[in-house]
């Protein structure tokens, strides 16, 4: 067979497919330590709370409807108007249910965004996304429909007390040129945890506005929902900014739901984008969370139970990491937020390559780091000297795998 263009780029090996493969496989595997996927944690007081959820959305016939018919392309009515609300109120943005526009989870709503904005425009010329900040979330690599799509640039580095370091955006070498169609940071940032400042996502807003082009933020594990934040962020919107949310990161990826919050001329291109590609977004996760906000839980859950959570598991991870493997080995980007952590080997003789191989030989799945620098056309080091891995299992497992990592670097240090 002869694949086109559109297949040959769409069905080559990139690094989120080696990601979701490693997360089939290992979830399947006896024995493997997972910390390299982006699965939430299963946190029991969420299972039990969606497994009675679900049993009640049954016996009311609710769940059966959401089922059993199609949703409108821009997604589940009912939901949009209640999460509109929601959103009004806490936040005090002026949102009402044309703002909003669901997809079949935020890879997709990122494959739609980046398309949209970005590529061939109608008088030849050719536009980009711009990532101010790199590294970023290893699945924006590959869903533009045309090669050299995106563009980073290096970040600035604060080197912090214990070990700890925080990326920064460079404004003092950021160029955002004509042949710029959009900017997207995610906030808090997959992989590293990093939280743009205030300041910092003022000042992009700002630009963006100047340039008369959108600022993205992927807020997948952000506030008001899910609330997997450690530090202080105001949450922005306003009409210049696409705003993408997901329900994943609640403990619901398998509803594949992604929220796309905007000005309203791009929400019905997305509606429209829906009914083209898929028809409609799934509706299972739309009626869960509705039901989640008329309970008053989705709020609630999140600042009370998932927050929590993840607060205490990535305080007991950094622990057990410099139990094992000192500063002088490792140094750590400060965890702001999301349910990883970003790891920097400075002076590891290997790749992080050859470090992802070594430790996968030995049943333990982390991520190599030079999957999260889309874009970056400056030849950098540092791609090469880090490791995602997620804090999501039991501490007993991270233990283990804490082991083995502190086991093949000082091996990597005695054959370099």
């Amino acid at each position: 067979m002869t694949f086109s263009s559109f297949g040959k780029k769409f069905t080559r090996f990139s690094g989120i497919t080696q990601l979701m493969s490693d997360l089939n496989e290992g979830l399947r595997t006896p024995g493997a330590i997972m910390l390299g996927g982006g699965n939430p944690a299963k946190i029991p007081e969420m299972q039990d709370y969606f497994t009675q959820l679900c049993a009640d959305l049954l016996a009311e016939g609710k769940l059966t409807e959401s089922i059993c018919n199609y949703d409108g392309p821009q997604g589940k009515n009912t939901f949009l108007t209640a999460l509109a609300e929601m959103l009004s109120k806490e936040l005090g943005w002026p949102i009402e249910a044309k703002n909003i526009a669901l997809t079949n989870g935020s890879q997709s709503a990122f494959f739609y965004l980046f398309n949209l904005f970005a590529g061939h425009q109608p008088d030849g010329q050719v536009k980009k996304v711009l990532f101010p900040l790199a590294p970023e979330y290893i699945g924006y690599a590959d869903v533009g429909l045309e090669d050299d799509l995106l563009v980073s640039y290096k970040p600035t580095i604060e080197l912090l007390p214990e070990g700890m370091f925080k990326y920064h955006v460079d404004f003092d070498h950021l160029h955002i040129g004509d042949d710029i169609g959009a900017i997207c940071v995610s906030r808090p940032t997959n992989p590293t945890g990093n939280v743009l400042t205030d300041e910092e996502v003022m000042r992009l807003d700002a630009i963006a506005h100047q340039k008369g082009i959108p600022l993205i933020i992927d807020n997948a594990y952000g506030v008001p929902f899910p609330g997997i934040i450690f530090s202080q962020a105001t949450p922005l919107w306003n009409l210049n900014t696409i705003l993408c949310m997901s329900l994943s990161k609640l403990g619901l990826p398998g509803t594949r739901c992604g929220i796309i919050i905007a000005n309203e001329e791009t929400i019905q291109a997305m509606g429209n984008m829906n009914g083209i590609i898929s028809l409609a977004p799934g509706s299972i996760g739309p009626a869960l969370a509705l039901e989640m906000i008329e309970r008053g839980d989705l709020l609630r859950l999140s600042e009370q139970v998932i927050r929590p959570f993840y607060q205490q598991r990535v305080e007991q991870t950094l622990a057990i990491i410099r139990h094992y493997i000192p500063a002088e080995r490792c140094l750590i980007h400060k965890p702001e937020g999301a349910i990883f952590l970003w790891l920097w080997f400075k002076d590891l003789p290997i790749s992080s390559q050859t470090l992802y191989q070594r430790l996968k030989a030995r049943g333990v799945l982390m991520v190599p780091g030079h999957y999260f620098f889309p874009g970056l056309e400056q030849e950098w080091p540092h791609t090469q000297q880090c490791m995602r891995m997620n804090y999501v299992p039991e501490p007993e497992l991270i233990e283990k795998g804490i082991i083995v990592l502190a086991e093949e670097i000082e091996r990597a240090h005695k054959e370099g």
